[in-house]
This record gives structure tokens, C-alpha cells and sequence, in this order.
């Protein structure tokens, strides 16, 4: 019989979990004591359960390490956890197994998986960037005192800045500007209603409800007049606090946004929400990644597309909803040139959903305003981190 037997097919799923180091290792040490019991594991370990199609290898690697850390089974743990990491599992649900293990095994199981995993990380390369706790540079969590409540996070010292995200996402599309800019920069980032850890009021939500929630934030946090960053929706939150709150503002940067869309974009944000309505944040989550992404940068970094994707997945249905209304129905091109705010927009050479010449549009229509495009698509912040950085940071310091 020239197929592979049980054995040899369960060899083939123990190499793709473990490498072919460990499992050459292990067929190779054993004798007649135990070849028995390697064959038992391999047929029914490894085909039988292995196998089985109904989870994914993913998610199957994870519930192991679940289960070791549960059963405090250190040495096993350490051998599936150096294979997940090594498979490129995305750093995020690795750290949310642990966090889960942290109240269902116990602290003390927790920490001794996140010191063999951290080790383990540093020892393949994927450990990421040091995030201290310290004064100043820790990242500290409120909520807004008025209704509805916002999450809010604040890191930094220094010039005043608040980054505004884009739609389906939340705070955490800006971690590492955040943590780029929080040496020499005081930094609030929130959740817009609907999004993350705030509330998600009966909608649909309007702009320039949005716009009075990023005022009523700013107020609260007493720190105005601020540099206000945002990204798309966020981009229209900023455009509507130019025009409407400008004595909050000692700068705006609108990047990747459009202050109105043409009658078949409006169409099209139809037939999303209807989609959306019928089928969940499912429906719509990867060709956001197609939008949010160029070909290039998704096959580079496929984990931090990942995040973002899972993002707009775990997301809220109705938040989501109420706020595609809101943008659908911008309008802010007819106002902008009434803004004496200093204006910084930022677009995406490659972005497909705010095109350039949108931003374009609306640089041309306030006094002053600077264009700048970057080689992106609608993420840029995302794509080119280090330039949308240096822009930032230019615009800051002239403002």
C-alpha cells in the first residue's frame, strides 16, 4: 500500500503543530518501553483529535495552553507554546488566553504562563516594545462624567493631544502613536459612542452628535485648547470641531476623511448597513481589511491586520450600525471654509474609501490647510506609522 497508515498521518499533523525538530526528536528517543505508547499518542492524539475538523489548529493550539496552564503541566505548556508562537499566532488571543487563565486558573498559574511565554517571545524575537507602568508613561482608564459615558485613556506629559479612531475600531488603533508621542505629549484617546468601552445610546447617531461628544470630552478633561487627530470618522469628528468648537482647538489633522459623499457612496453606505443588519460585523470585517490595507502591507504584517479585523468583530452591532449613519451623511464641505483653525490633512495614495481627492477637497476649502499624501491605503497611521508620526509631530510644533 503505497498511503500513509494512521500512524504515519498522525505524524504529519504532530509535525505541523510542534516542528519536525521536536517530533524527529521524539520518535527517534523512543525504545521498546515506550514505542508503544508514542504510537497510541500519534494515532489518536494527533489524527484522531488533531484531526478533527471542527476547530481550527489556532484555536485548538490555544485551548491547550489553557488546559496545561490549568493543570499547572509547565513542561508542556512551554513545548505548545514555543510551537504557537513560532506557527506566527497573533500575540493578542495568546495574551487573552493567559488573561482568561488569570481568573478561571488562578493568578499564580497566570503568572508563571506569562513568564515562560514572555521569555519564550524574547528568545524567538516577537517580544513586543517595553510598555512601563510608570508615572507619566502609564496608561491611565476613566470614563466621562456626562451622559453617555465615554472610555477614555490618558498616557503622557506635555503638549495636549486627543486622537479621535475610525469607524468599527476603538482607542486602541492608536496605541503605538499614543505611546510614540506620550514622552513629550499629553494624550487622551477615547472610545466614540458605540465603539469599545463606551455607551451605545439608541441610535442612529448624527455628526454632530459625535462632534458634541469629542467637545464634551475635551471640556472634562480640562486640558483645551488641544491638538485633535482624527482618523476618518474620526477625521469627520475633527473637521465638525473646527467648525463648530474652534476654541477647543489650537490644532486639527484630518486624515483619511471625507467631509461629504456623492450620491452612489451614499448608496453604497446603504447596502452596508443593510448587510450589516442581516448578517453581523461579519459581513463586512475582511473587505474592511481590503479597504484599511494595501495587498503589500497585509501580507507583511497579517497580525496587525488581524487586530484590527477582531476589533471589528467583537465590536457593537447597534454602535456600529448607528454610526454608519452618522457617516453616510456628513457634511461638512460647504462650512470648512469658514475654519481659522490651523489644519493638517493627511491622505492615503492607495486609500480607495476617502480617496485623495477628498482630502483634497477639503484642504482646498480651509484657509491655510496643508496637504500631505502618504503611501497607504486607508489606515495610514496603521501603514506608515513613522511618517504619519514626523507629520504629526511638524504640525504640533508650528501650531
Amino acid at each position: 500500500m503505497d498511503r500513509p497508515d494512521d500512524f504515519q498521518r498522525g505524524v504529519a499533523n504532530r509535525r505541523a503543530v510542534l516542528g519536525d525538530e521536536w517530533v524527529d526528536q521524539s520518535l527517534a528517543g523512543t525504545t521498546a518501553f515506550n514505542a508503544d505508547f508514542q504510537d497510541l499518542v500519534t494515532r489518536h492524539a494527533w489524527l484522531d483529535i488533531w484531526g478533527r475538523p471542527g476547530l481550527d489548529v489556532t484555536t485548538r493550539r490555544l485551548l491547550v495552553l489553557a488546559m496545561t496552564m490549568a493543570a499547572a503541566r509547565w513542561e508542556e505548556f512551554e513545548l505548545h507554546c514555543r510551537a504557537t508562537i513560532r506557527a506566527g499566532v497573533p500575540l493578542e488571543p495568546l495574551r487573552e488566553t493567559l488573561m482568561q487563565g488569570a481568573i478561571y486558573c488562578g493568578v499564580p498559574a497566570a503568572n508563571t504562563a506569562f513568564k515562560i511565554t514572555t521569555r519564550l517571545l524574547r528568545e524567538e524575537g516577537r517580544l513586543p516594545a517595553a510598555q512601563p507602568l510608570t508615572e507619566g508613561v502609564r496608561v491611565a482608564t476613566h470614563h466621562t462624567f456626562s451622559a453617555p459615558q465615554l472610555k477614555i485613556a490618558l498616557q503622557g506629559r506635555g503638549t495636549p493631544v486627543v486622537l479621535a479612531h475610525a469607524l468599527g475600531v476603538d482607542l486602541h488603533m492608536w496605541d503605538e502613536l499614543a505611546a510614540a508621542l506620550a514622552p513629550d505629549h499629553d494624550v487622551l484617546r477615547y472610545d466614540q459612542r458605540g465603539h469599545g468601552g463606551s455607551a451605545v445610546p439608541t441610535g442612529p447617531y448624527t455628526q454632530e452628535q459625535l462632534v458634541d461628544d469629542a467637545a464634551r470630552v475635551i471640556g472634562e478633561w480640562g486640558r483645551g485648547p488641544v491638538v485633535f487627530v482624527g482618523l476618518s470618522m474620526g477625521g469627520m469628528v475633527a473637521q465638525g470641531l473646527a467648525v463648530r468648537y474652534p476654541a477647543l482647538l489650537r490644532g486639527v489633522v484630518i486624515a483619511n476623511s471625507g467631509a461629504r459623499y456623492p450620491e452612489e457612496a451614499r448608496a453604497a453606505w446603504a447596502q452596508r448597513i443593510a448587510s450589516v443588519q442581516q448578517h453581523g460585523l461579519a459581513a463586512v470585517a475582511d473587505a474592511t481589511m481590503e479597504r484599511w490595507f494595501t495587498p503589500a502591507f497585509r501580507a507583511a504584517r497579517p497580525e496587525l491586520v488581524e487586530r484590527h479585523r477582531q476589533a471589528i468583530l467583537r465590536g457593537s452591532v447597534e454602535g456600529y450600525l448607528a454610526c454608519c449613519h452618522a457617516v453616510a451623511a456628513v457634511d461638512w464641505l460647504d462650512a470648512l471654509p469658514q475654519v481659522k483653525t490651523p489644519t493638517l490633512v493627511i491622505a492615503g495614495t492607495q486609500d480607495v474609501g476617502a480617496p485623495p481627492a477628498m482630502s483634497e477637497a477639503i484642504a482646498q476649502r480651509i484657509p491655510g490647510a496643508r496637504l500631505e499624501l502618504l503611501e497607504a491605503a486607508h489606515l495610514s497611521v496603521a501603514e506608515q506609522p513613522q511618517a504619519f508620526e514626523r507629520l504629526l509631530r511638524g504640525f504640533i510644533a508650528a501650531c
